[in-house]
């Protein structure tokens, strides 16, 4: 009994080896990934520096968004309230939810962003009506509480970015992300509004020649009240908090997870040990 004790000692001392030994080695890998990570970064902006006259198809555009970084976050919000909230729901996110997660105190939350008549404990509901939104503009405009989840975060940072001039629509404009979109250009006034350049392409389709007009580029025919580079970072920030209502415990669970992964390693290995032991003893 006393050396089946003292193995069964040996055993958990060696269980706490093996998980100090993983921690350690996590920790290893999770900063060589970091640093990997920021060299990847630098390089990307150096050939980004480098190439800048090249064109990129809008449809290789990526949101890029950190949906850790509450500033972004605490930004995104302000955008969403100012330019969607009149036509666009997030029924699943309440205010308060909001404020804590995004460090938002009480009465800053209720001054700049929930709207008069509503309380903090209310879900974040638009004032429009449905057959408000119907008459205007032929359908009821969606809630907004899981679209990054459901069409991802990239399309929502091209659909935002890829509005263009469209006489022939009754908004007086166009998608190239989603088209004959039923929304406006609400955000025209901040980018600028822009004409689309096609270009001719020929191509074959059954043995004869058939001529395409495909996208080119964009010309600007007004200005907005930003530059690119400040429209670009409104854009990633909406997006940004758009991706954080449609699963708000995402950070958490993603931290939570790498623990639980340690954990299941850790014991997985002192369990087989045990096992080893105890069979040990009956062979």
């Amino acid at each position: 009994m006393t050396n089946s004790f003292i193995r069964l000692s040996r055993t958990v001392a060696l269980g706490i080896t093996l998980a100090l030994a993983l921690t350690l080695g996590l920790s290893t890998r999770v900063n060589a990934a970091e640093a990997a990570a920021a060299g990847a970064a630098g390089a990307a902006n150096a050939e980004g520096a480098a190439g800048a006259a090249e064109v990129v198809s809008w449809k290789d555009w990526h949101a890029g968004n950190e949906v850790d970084n509450v500033a972004s976050l605490q930004r995104g919000a302000r955008n969403f309230t100012n330019y969607c909230l009149g036509c666009h729901s997030l029924k699943y996110l309440r205010w308060s939810r909001l404020g804590e997660d995004l460090k938002i105190p009480t009465a800053l939350l209720t001054t700049n962003l929930v709207p008069s008549g509503a309380t903090p404990a209310d879900y974040i509901k638009t004032s429009l009506r449905a057959e408000d939104g119907v008459a205007w503009f032929g359908k009821e405009p969606p809630d907004l509480s899981l679209m990054a989840r459901a069409r991802g975060v990239d399309y929502l940072y091209r659909f935002l970015k890829t509005f263009y001039a469209d006489t022939t629509r009754a908004t007086r404009s166009n998608n190239l992300a989603l088209d004959s979109v039923a929304m406006p250009a609400v955000l025209s006034e901040l980018e600028g509004v822009k004409a689309a350049v096609y270009k001719n392409v020929d191509t074959m389709v059954d043995g004869k020649p058939v001529v395409t007009k495909v996208f080119d580029h964009f010309t600007m025919i007004a200005p907005g009240t930003l530059d690119a580079a400040q429209y670009d970072a409104f854009v990633r920030d909406t997006v940004n908090f758009l991706d954080y209502a449609g699963e708000p415990v995402q950070v958490e669970r993603r931290s939570m997870g790498v623990w639980v992964v340690l954990f299941l390693l850790v014991f997985s290995g002192i369990a087989w040990l045990m096992k080893a032991e105890y069979w040990k003893d009956v062979h």
